[in-house]
C-alpha cells in the first residue's frame, strides 16, 4: 500500500508552505498572542489563494483540507483555518463568512477564535446551527493560550439556521478530526522546535541532543506524532467515520500532553519563558486539550462507537 502524496498533494503543500513562509512564524504568532489579535493578513492570504474552499474542490477534499490545517499550525498560523476551511465547508456543503468558529452549545465558556469571528457554527446535540456574530455578541477574554478567544453571549449561540437532523453528529465528527490535524500540527511545530534547541544547547563540553537518554524521549515523541498523522489523515480519507474521528482525537489529544510535557523538560528553564518560543506551539497544544471534553471525552467516544451494541 502506498501512503506517499500525490503529485497535487505536494503541489498543494508546496504552495501553501510559501506562503505561511511571508505571512506566518514563531515570532509573528508571539506577536499577535501578545495583543490577543488575530492574523488577519494570514487569513486573507490563505482566501485569496483559494484555500479556503480545498475541502470542496473538483479535485480536491477533506484530506487535502487536513493537509493544510496541519501546515498552517505546524507554521504557528493563527487563523481559525481548521474551523474555516475544514469543518464548515464539509458540514454545511458551503463555505460561511470568516472567520468561523465551534461551539458546543452545553459549553458556555471561551471559545477559541471567537473575538475575530464573524460566524458561528454551534454543537446542538443532534443539530448543528449556524449563527451570524453581530458586534456585541462577543465578549473577548484575556488567553495565555495564543489564541484570541472571546465568550459568546446565550442569544447568539440559539439564532440562526438550523442544518437540520444529523447536522450535529457530522459537526462532532469533522470537529473531531478538526483538533486532531491541529493538533498533530502543534506536535510537530513543538517537537521540531525542541530538536533544533538540543543539536545547539550544550552541557558538560556536548549538545544535550548528543545524550542517549534526550534522543529516547524525543523519538518516543516522534513516534506519537507520526501515529496521529496517520489516524486523521484515514480519518479525513474516510470521511470522519465516527469511530476513526473519535480515535483520531482521542490519540492526538493524549499524545498532545506527553509532547507538551517532555519538550518543556527538555528545553529546560527557558522553555517556559515566553522568551522561547515554544510556547507558540506547546500551549496551543494545552487549550486543543480542553476543547470538547479534552482527551478523556474523545476515548469514551471511540469506546461507545467500537463495542456499544447497535440500538
Amino acid at each position: 500500500m502506498d501512503f506517499s502524496l500525490s503529485d497535487d498533494q505536494r503541489a498543494v503543500l508546496d504552495a501553501v508552505d510559501a506562503l505561511l513562509a511571508r505571512f506566518a512564524g514563531a515570532t509573528r504568532a508571539a506577536e499577535l498572542a501578545a495583543k490577543g489579535a488575530y492574523d488577519d493578513a494570514l487569513d486573507a492570504a490563505l482566501a485569496e489563494a483559494g484555500f479556503g474552499e480545498i475541502a470542496l474542490g473538483e479535485e480536491t477534499g477533506a484530506l487535502e483540507a487536513v493537509l493544510v490545517t496541519e501546515r498552517v499550525v505546524k507554521a504557528a498560523g493563527g487563523v481559525a483555518f481548521a474551523a474555516s476551511g475544514l469543518v464548515a465547508p464539509l458540514v454545511t456543503g458551503r463555505a460561511l463568512a470568516g472567520p468561523v468558529a465551534l461551539a458546543s452549545q452545553d459549553d458556555a465558556g471561551p471559545i477559541r477564535f471567537a473575538s475575530a469571528a464573524r460566524t458561528l457554527l454551534v454543537l446542538e446535540g443532534d443539530l448543528a446551527r449556524i449563527s451570524p456574530l453581530a458586534p456585541g455578541d462577543v465578549t473577548p477574554v484575556r488567553s495565555n493560550f495564543g489564541y484570541p478567544v472571546g465568550r459568546v453571549g446565550e442569544g447568539a449561540r440559539r439564532r440562526g439556521e438550523s442544518l437540520g437532523p444529523g447536522s450535529g453528529e457530522r459537526l462532532l465528527a469533522w470537529w473531531r478530526v478538526a483538533l486532531a490535524a491541529e493538533a498533530l500540527g502543534a506536535m510537530d511545530g513543538a517537537l521540531r522546535f525542541t530538536v533544533g534547541y538540543v543539536t545547539q544547547r550544550e552541557q558538560f563540553g556536548r549538545p544535550i541532543g548528543s545524550f542517549q537518554a534526550v534522543q529516547h524521549r524525543l523519538a518516543e515523541c516522534a513516534v506519537l506524532v507520526e501515529g496521529a498523522r496517520w489516524l486523521v489523515y484515514e480519518a479525513a480519507a474516510q470521511g470522519a467515520p465516527a469511530e476513526a474521528a473519535a480515535c483520531a482525537a482521542g490519540f492526538a489529544l493524549t499524545a498532545a500532553g506527553r509532547v507538551h510535557r517532555e519538550t518543556h523538560q527538555l528545553s529546560g528553564a527557558i522553555g517556559y519563558t515566553t522568551e522561547h518560543d515554544l510556547h507558540v506551539w506547546s500551549m496551543r497544544l494545552q487549550a486543543l486539550r480542553l476543547e470538547l471534553g479534552g482527551p478523556g471525552a474523545q476515548l469514551r467516544a471511540l469506546a461507545r462507537e467500537r463495542w456499544s451494541a447497535p440500538a
